[in-house]
Parts: structure tokens; C-alpha cells; sequence
């Protein structure tokens, strides 16, 4: 079987609510009634068939050709099987996912991954604010699986981060980790102000040297055996924490946010 495409034919006025094309919901429609499925856009409903060219068949393996940066909630809860992204996405991609994997080739807007609860998430470009967070007003954001983002990441990353792994390869925002209660980011380039603010517990794991607010107590410097095997397992991964060159065991340790429980830990590499 190959892959159930939707190629976009032209970008939409409005942004477009694509939360309905995920595989496990597809998996039992024939074409025909996959391309009368309504999407929310603005006030008016469009077909699925009105906006996009459909071929293929395997419901458990989708594609999304030409894809826009309005095409919001792509993969919402998706719970099982594979969506490649060939483009950009909008707003809440892979909000609330449950399992299964995604793939971007290009940017991602606000809210990706927030409230993720396990899978994969890979984007070979930049993510806007609020990646792996919780919606406004929730306290539990991330609760699982992996985030890799091959570029830039916005602020409040990690926001209210509950579990799991969210690893950027180009700089974070401002606010990086803020409030997060337990899991790990991990940064390769240049943090922003306020990295960690109101952090309860979780680690920080860092490549270059923060701004800390004041509330961050420096613990000197420490052999970490547990690096290693954190980076293992990342082996699998196509990125750069994949190459066994990058790891390292030796960090400046510091404990924080001491204005919450202080249990929080940022390492710098050394």
C-alpha cells in the first residue's frame, strides 16, 4: 500500500483546522469519504477533497505535500502510525499526541506538541512559542515521549513540562524550562533570559553558558555517570545528539529555581 497523500492546492485564506486527518480516525473511511470530511476554517466548513488532492491508501502511513503555515492542529492526538509533514505547519501541531510519530520538514508554529502525552516529534526547522507546553490556564504541559527540533525554538519552552525529552539543536527563547516540574531539554546553542523561572524539579542540560537569574545556586563542578547513558539513547536519532562526539559527563552544576522547591537542576557543559 502507499502512503494516503494529501497534496494542498493552494494555501487557504483562513487557517485551517486539520485535527480530523490523523490515522486512527481515517483508518476504516474509503477516499471518497475521507475527502468529504469537513474542516473548520474561519466561519465557513471545506471539504477535505476541495482543498487537497488525495491518492494513496495506507490510513496508518499519511503525507501532507505542500503544507502551509495556517494548516493548524495537524496530528492532534494522534494514536499511532505516521504523519510526514513536507512544509511548514501552523498552530498545535501534535496537540495532546499519544503515540505514532511526526515529521516536519519546515517551520512549526505556536503550541507545538503542547500537552504531548508519548511519541515523537521531529521538525527540521524552527518552533514557535510555548513548544511542549500547557494551554493557557492548565499546569500540566509535556507528560512524555520526545520532542527534536533541528533549529530554533521560541520562548516558554517546556512550559509546565511534566516528563519526557525535548532536544533543540539551534537556540532557545526566553523562559526556557519556566515552571517545568520534572524531564529534560537539552540546548545546543544560546539560551534567552529567565532560563528556568519558577522550576521545580528537571534538568536543564546545556552546551553553552546560561544568564541565571539569582535564585540559581552555582554547585561547582561534577562528573555526571548518568550522561552517558542519557546520551545512548539518543543513538537512534537523526541529529546531531546522535553523534557520539557532542556527549559529555563533566558540568558546572547549578540548583534551582530556590524561589520555588529548588530541586530543579541546570548543567553547563565543561
Amino acid at each position: 500500500m502507499s502512503a494516503l497523500t494529501f497534496t494542498l492546492k493552494y494555501k487557504p485564506a483562513q487557517r485551517v483546522d486539520l485535527s480530523p486527518l490523523v490515522c486512527h480516525q481515517l483508518a476504516d473511511l474509503s477516499l471518497a469519504d475521507i475527502g468529504a470530511i469537513l474542516l473548520q476554517s474561519g466561519k465557513l466548513k471545506l471539504r477535505v477533497d476541495e482543498l487537497f488532492i488525495i491518492e494513496g491508501s495506507d490510513t496508518q502511513d499519511i503525507v501532507i505535500n505542500n503544507s502551509a503555515d495556517n494548516l493548524d492542529f495537524i496530528g492532534k492526538e494522534l494514536d499511532g502510525g505516521r504523519i510526514s509533514v513536507n512544509g511548514d505547519a501552523g498552530a498545535y501541531l501534535a496537540f495532546g499526541l499519544k503515540s505514532g510519530e511526526i515529521k516536519v520538514s519546515g517551520n512549526v508554529g505556536l503550541y507545538a506538541a503542547c500537552e504531548m502525552k508519548k511519541g515523537y516529534l521531529e521538525v527540521s526547522g524552527n518552533a514557535g512559542d510555548f513548544l511542549g507546553a500547557a494551554l493557557p490556564g492548565n499546569k500540566m504541559g509535556m507528560k512524555g515521549g520526545t520532542i527534536l527540533i533541528k533549529g530554533n525554538v521560541g520562548e516558554r519552552a517546556g512550559d509546565h513540562m511534566r516528563r519526557g525529552n525535548i532536544l533543540i539543536e539551534g537556540n532557545a527563547g526566553d523562559y526556557c524550562g519556566s515552571r517545568m516540574t520534572a524531564g529534560t531539554i537539552a540546548v545546543m546553542g544560546q539560551t534567552g533570559r529567565y532560563l528556568g523561572y519558577a522550576m521545580r524539579r528537571g534538568t536543564l542540560l546545556l552546551w553553552n553558558q546560561p544568564n541565571l537569574s539569582a535564585s540559581f545556586n552555582d554547585c561547582g563542578a561534577h562528573t555526571l555517570a548518568f550522561l552517558p547513558i542519557l546520551f545512548a539513547s539518543f543513538k537512534s536519532l537523526n541529529s546531531r545528539f546522535a553523534d557520539a562526539s557532542i556527549g559529555f559527563n563533566r558540568v558546572q552544576r547549578y540548583a534551582g529555581d530556590m524561589s520555588e522547591m529548588g530541586r530543579g537542576e541546570v548543567l553547563v557543559k565543561l
